[in-house]
């Protein structure tokens, strides 16, 4: 069992001096001018290694660990092991958040809803600002949240800081990131969805559904995003297994069994099948009234490297995903 206690102070020890980096190089525009600019030198160096050379850098940079790639045991370096040798033509679109509504609609009918979408841009200049609705969410389809903005009162925004952020996340390329190879090559474009409140009036929870060689086996459920992130994990009949990646975890934290939790596993099964059931996908969804809402579709969790608390956690659900040849 893992202690509130134990769980939260040891993440956040090992996340102290990232997040002492950001505080002081935040601090000034000309601090942060510094940090992206030597982020950016060193991943154009990095662009000029192998994709197998970069992951174990990356892989030791944040498990602190030699990457085992020829034999990989664990959940994070099976992560890896799929980046380089699972590559579908479909990967891209599944991870293309624009293209993917329609597989999903396909697949999964009535018996999931799509957030509803305000508009698509191919540049973010072309966003018409007056014709948004008071409160929206912009995002770009083709990464993981850089650009991102969430609008409660459009009252309240600056256009040019907003724009500033989009033509930046606009600019990236997510497949250098992690070497993610269905990122590489999608259209890129801008959207603009409704914005949504989860039933908890705290934001929106995610219901993040990890499914090993096309049978669902947990549910991770992310709560408090924007104040204090934690992170559960639950196995299929709403119990909490004490483990986390990344985020602290706290069992008196009391996530209320979704009423629709077998129609959640079943439509991420059925979107796994679809999808060639790859050795492991997460299928992530939002709850909201009763319904459940399409977030998106993840082929590495994390990349693959995001610490496990306890650490034998990362060999237990590494056993679970069978890789081929």
């Amino acid at each position: 069992m893992i202690e509130k206690v134990n769980g939260r102070e040891g993440i956040k020890e090992k996340m102290s001096l990232k997040v002492t980096v950001r505080k002081y190089t935040g601090k000034s525009n000309m601090g942060l001018k510094i940090h992206n600019f030597l982020s950016d030198i060193r991943m154009q160096c990095y662009k000029c290694i192998s994709d197998k050379a970069y992951l174990r850098i990356m892989y030791y940079k944040h498990i602190g660990k030699k990457l085992d790639i020829d034999a990989p045991k664990t959940f994070n370096e099976k992560i890896q092991w799929l980046k380089l040798n699972d590559r579908n033509e479909l990967y891209g679109k599944l991870a293309d958040k624009y293209k993917v509504r329609e597989f999903v609609k396909a697949v999964c009918r009535d018996k999931v809803e799509l957030v509803p979408l305000i508009g698509v841009w191919d540049n973010p200049s072309d966003i018409d600002f007056s014709a948004l609705p008071e409160s929206f969410v912009l995002k770009c389809n083709h990464n993981s949240g850089k650009g991102m903005y969430i609008c409660k009162n459009k009252g309240d925004i600056d256009k040019k800081i907003i724009l500033r952020s989009l033509k930046k996340g606009f600019k990236e390329n997510y497949f250098w990131s992690g070497r993610e190879w269905q990122y590489r090559n999608i259209d890129k474009k801008v959207l603009a969805e409704k914005y949504m409140e989860g039933d908890s009036g705290n934001g929106l929870e995610d219901y993040k559904v990890f499914v090993f060689n096309g049978k669902a086996m947990y549910i991770q459920v992310d709560y408090n995003r924007f104040t204090d992130h934690g992170r559960n994990f639950y196995d299929l009949d709403w119990r909490y297994v004490p483990f986390t990646t990344l985020y602290p975890t706290n069992p008196e934290y009391k996530v209320p069994r979704p009423c629709c939790l077998h129609e959640l596993t079943e439509c991420a099964e059925l979107l796994t099948e679809a999808a060639g059931t790859p050795p492991f996908l997460r299928v992530d969804f939002y709850i909201i009234k009763g319904k459940i809402y399409f977030g998106e579709i993840t082929f590495h969790h994390g990349s693959g490297v995001e610490p496990f608390y306890p650490p034998e956690y990362d060999e237990i659900l590494g056993k679970l995903i069978i890789l081929g040849d």
